[in-house]
């Protein structure tokens, strides 16, 4: 959209009204998918920052609330159908937790999502981001100093969570295999 489309988007009392409805349709359903559909629109939009922080929040007692039920039956997520959904919203968590220097909160949830993520690649990318938090490592040092940035994401289902980064992932984990083990028993008590 550019932003001719975009204002008028903004104004036509069709869309909001559609998208008003759409926004209870999916809370009322706790839809994960929908939830984000509905916050991504809002953001593109830069409507109301209170509606966005409310959808926001429903997605969050929505993930918390499947993730618990997915702990307990111990299976993992995938990054297929709304298990995305899902690890984004944790993720995006995390990060606002790590973002306020809030380290053991975000430590906590990125230990989560080690644990619950069946992909190998964003399960070591969440290792590392664990290890930064452990050492209370600021996120904008992680950022620039141990991020890859790259101008294209090869596989979409990547393109929310930083997985690229600046050294040998393996090596990396290997030595701070230590580190990691530590960091597991202290917070496997959230497992359960």
């Amino acid at each position: 959209m550019n932003q001719e489309e975009l204002q008028e988007a903004r104004v036509n009392p069709e869309f909001l009204s559609y998208l008003k409805e759409k926004e209870e349709e999916v809370i009322e359903t706790k839809s994960i998918a929908g939830l984000y559909e509905v916050l991504d629109t809002l953001f593109v939009l830069d409507l109301d920052e209170q509606r966005i922080h409310n959808v926001y929040q429903e997605i969050l007692k929505v993930a918390f609330d499947s993730i618990e039920e997915r702990l307990k039956d111990t299976k993992k997520l995938s990054l297929d159908n709304d298990d995305i959904y899902f690890i984004r919203s944790f993720y995006e968590h995390a990060v606002e937790k790590w973002s306020v220097l809030n380290f053991d909160g975000a430590r906590e949830l990125f230990f989560i999502l080690t644990q619950i993520i069946e992909d190998k690649k964003l399960s070591d990318a969440m290792k590392i981001h664990l290890i930064a938090c452990a050492n209370n490592k600021d996120m904008d040092a992680f950022y620039e100093e141990d991020v890859h940035h790259l101008d294209v994401v090869d596989n979409e289902k990547y393109g929310y969570f930083i997985h690229e980064f600046n050294f040998d992932e393996e090596e990396y984990l290997s030595k701070n295999s230590k580190l990691l083990d530590e960091q597991y028993n202290k917070l496997k008590h959230l497992l359960n």
